[in-house]
């Protein structure tokens, strides 16, 4: 049977580093941030933009894979800040890759959207349409921060990359758990420059073109639907917490990756995190960590890894690889 792994990586973010004592003028500290979220310091755009931070990062995995950018038969491109409401930000990655054979799409799932593109562009290649896809995760918070609220604090911008090749050999993609509950949809937004609230003088005034965040509730949210994704994808596939190499998650914060770890039964030492270096990188969070773990040989065929999310909506879900 034809199943998809990953042939190639790639990761990006901007040279520009905003360290934690930049946010003392807006009550914060790099005492809290650190031992609250585990960051220390993020890479801030200073004009790149979100396809400009894809683009290099997808470049760099279609090299890693051995590939053109004209081997590539579709990309898909998880971001909740595309460079603009129409076209899509694949669009524009597609055409700076010059991938003329590529088709080009968005999903918005804020931080689970790099999981949600790759179980998509899994589907495409299982079903023999296509042989090699391009997953991208990117996002430019920074251009949807207020800089006046201590909130400020949590995102990076940053974009990560993969292909996913076809095989018929024993790796790739076991399963995906996903999950989405609407309900949940007041408690991370941007409220403004959609249909419900189109841009307006009032809208920019009142800073409804920023994020908006319960963050309490992203915590209780986060601590509880990710454990049972991971148990309920694990029991399904006849599967241990101790048979797996790595947890490469979504980097939230390091509060809720602990808790989610001591949920499962995991040691700490195998859930990967980089918040430290980029904080919370969104939709390029979980190609980025991945990229790097790669990177660091530590990786072994054979090693099964386990990938999971939690983003606004809610979406969250989880992912079982075999490398």
């Amino acid at each position: 049977m034809i199943n998809a792994y990953i042939s190639g990586t790639g990761s990006y973010a901007p040279q520009n580093v905003v360290k934690n004592d930049f946010f003392q003028s807006v009550g914060s500290s790099d005492k809290w941030i650190y031992e609250n979220l585990g960051i220390k310091e993020r890479r801030i755009s200073t004009g790149e933009t979100t396809s400009d931070l894809a683009y290099k990062a997808g470049l760099e995995a279609i090299e890693n894979a051995g590939l053109q950018p004209d081997d590539i038969d579709l990309i898909i491109l998880a971001t909740a800040t595309a460079d603009r409401l129409a076209p899509s930000c694949a669009c524009f990655v597609q055409e700076k890759l010059q991938a003329t054979n590529a088709v080009a799409f968005d999903i918005s799932a804020v931080c689970s959207g790099a999981l949600f593109a790759t179980s998509t562009g899994v589907q495409f290649i299982k079903s023999g349409m296509y042989k090699n896809v391009l997953i991208i995760g990117a996002d430019t918070f920074s251009n949807i921060t207020d800089w006046s609220r201590r909130d400020s604090v949590f995102f990076g911008d940053g974009a990560g990359a993969m292909v996913l090749s076809n095989t018929t050999e024993n790796k790739g993609f076991i399963d995906f758990s996903l999950h989405t509950d609407g309900t949940g949809k007041e408690h991370f937004t941007v409220l403004a420059g959609g249909s419900e609230q189109p841009s307006c003088k009032e809208s920019i005034e009142t800073g409804h073109h920023y994020f908006k965040m319960n963050g309490p509730e992203v915590y209780k949210t986060a601590i509880d639907v990710v454990p049972k994704s991971i148990s309920k994808i694990l029991s399904k596939n006849n599967r241990k917490v101790d048979e797996i190499k790595f947890m490469l998650p979504h980097q939230p914060s390091i509060k809720i990756l602990k808790e989610v770890a001591r949920r499962i039964d995991m040691p700490f030492e195998k859930v990967k995190t980089n918040m430290d270096r980029y904080a919370n990188t969104s939709g390029g969070t979980i190609p980025i960590i991945l990229d790097e773990t790669l990177k660091n040989n530590q990786l072994e065929k054979g090693d099964l890894l386990l990938f999971a999310a939690v983003g606004a909506g809610w979406t969250w879900g989880t992912a079982l690889y075999k490398w």
